[in-house]
């Protein structure tokens, strides 16, 4: 058991590029990936432009209520 928890890089490689037993398990790895790259770019647009988002809803929103 000590060898699996030798290199803990080594073995998150060998598991996410071993082939896949179940065909219909999909791809775990690309979706996180995706998943996680959709978040931060979501993170960096809202630091960019986070005033002129809150400006243009704000906008929005009063002309809404006229």
């Amino acid at each position: 058991m000590k060898k699996f928890f030798a290199h803990p890089v080594q073995t998150l490689l060998a598991y996410l590029s071993a082939p896949e037993e179940n065909p219909e398990r999909g791809d775990v790895p690309g979706w996180v990936l995706v998943t996680m790259m959709s978040a931060i770019l979501v993170a960096a647009i809202l630091v960019v432009a986070q005033e002129a988002l809150i400006n243009m809803f704000n906008n929005a929103m009063a002309m809404l209520n006229r």
